[in-house]
């Protein structure tokens, strides 16, 4: 079956269908990363997204669903070079073909995703849409209802979309109590945590300071997430009081430009983002830049950030976005990159060990 993507600009690549038939429309990215396809599709950051992923070949050693990052697809399309359809891994459990057709989304193989790429990069991220249901790539171009719909669309209510509804605790005897926020959060942050010790709840991204301190917790983590950091005004206007109560804080990527905003910063978004997991980020207080595996469309404009509240501590080596700061006034700190980096390099997970350290009282 064929399957065609039409950008905004009017542009149509004609591909052979895999996954899910029907039409789904969305924000086409890229991704750079040669590893991790399947940590990227179930990863809530995605919501709202159609990824491009420039490595050549996909699919090879199959999907396992213990290396999810969570329950669920939450991309809405994906677009690859070439297909793998018979993966070769002793963990495989189904095809990348049978994990997205089960999950009803879309995918298009034979796509020269370079060519698509470079298209990004010089135009920025814009809407497109994935299809099955038209006959010719002029049949996809010519239906004017179809192109209103990919301009109109935005990525709206994205935290509130992906996450929990309600509070679940995990290792439940472990030494120190963390509430993990999930704005979309990543399974191998839970990991992290649960390695170091940690009790850990997850509660629902609107909780409040209230909430918080019934639970008696030693420290909140606030994690990664999709959409636009400014439209969760709420969850701002609760992060102000949280950050009162004095727990230590460690925030990664959404959680990191949602505690900035509720300091006084503000956000913007890049022109096509950062997402693969070989993106160097230099950190100042160590003299050393690192591999981050990272995947954000907005960072925190650097010149917003007060100097009597916080410094930024860390910044990208590529365009010297900020991709780290750390607090004065209260006990936290937030990093823009994924320390927990599954996919990608783990030589900044000693972020987790520097948070435990906080709720020790170490620092």
């Amino acid at each position: 079956m064929k399957a065609y993507l039409l950008l905004a600009n009017g542009m149509v690549f004609e591909g052979r269908a895999f996954g899910a038939a029907g039409t789904s429309v969305g924000e086409v990215v890229f991704n750079t990363g040669m590893v991790g396809y399947e940590e990227t599709l179930t990863d809530p950051s995605y919501y709202g997204q159609i990824i491009t992923q420039t490595y050549p070949l996909v699919g090879n050693y199959g999907v396992n669903g213990e290396d999810a990052e969570s329950a669920r697809i939450w991309a809405f399309g994906y677009i690859v070079r070439e297909l793998c359809g018979t993966p070769s891994n002793f963990r495989c459990q189904k095809t990348l073909d049978e994990f997205l057709k089960e999950q009803g989304i879309i995918g298009i193989a034979g796509v020269d995703t370079r060519r698509l790429t470079r298209i990004i990069r010089e135009s920025g991220v814009m809407n497109g849409a994935l299809t099955t249901e038209y006959k010719s790539a002029d049949a996809v171009r010519a239906d004017a209802a179809l192109m209103e719909k990919i301009k109109a669309y935005t990525v709206k209510d994205a935290v509130d979309s992906v996450t929990t509804k309600c509070m679940e605790t995990f290792n439940e005897n472990g030494k120190y109590h963390v509430a993990l926020f999930d704005f979309g959060y990543k399974r191998n942050i839970l990991r992290n945590l649960v390695k170091r010790g940690c009790k850990v709840t997850l509660v629902p991204g609107r909780t409040t300071a209230a909430e918080l301190a019934a639970l008696e917790v030693d420290g909140v983590m606030l994690s990664n997430g999709p959409g636009d950091p400014a439209e969760n005004v709420k969850i701002i206007e609760n992060l102000k009081e949280i950050a009162a109560l004095g727990r230590p804080v460690f925030g990664i990527c959404l959680g990191h430009q949602l505690m900035a905003l509720a300091t006084g910063a503000k956000t913007e978004k890049l022109k096509y983002g950062h997402r693969g997991v070989n993106q160097p980020v230099t950190d100042f207080a160590k003299d050393r830049t690192f591999i981050t595996s990272q995947n954000h469309g907005y960072a925190v404009v650097a010149g917003t950030v007060d100097p009597a509240v916080a410094e930024v501590s860390h910044v990208n080596a590529n365009d010297g976005t900020t991709e780290g700061i750390r607090y004065k006034n209260i006990p936290c700190f937030t990093v823009q990159f994924h320390p927990e980096a599954c996919g990608g390099p783990r030589d900044t997970e000693y972020l987790f060990d520097d948070f435990v350290a906080m709720m020790k009282g170490g620092c």
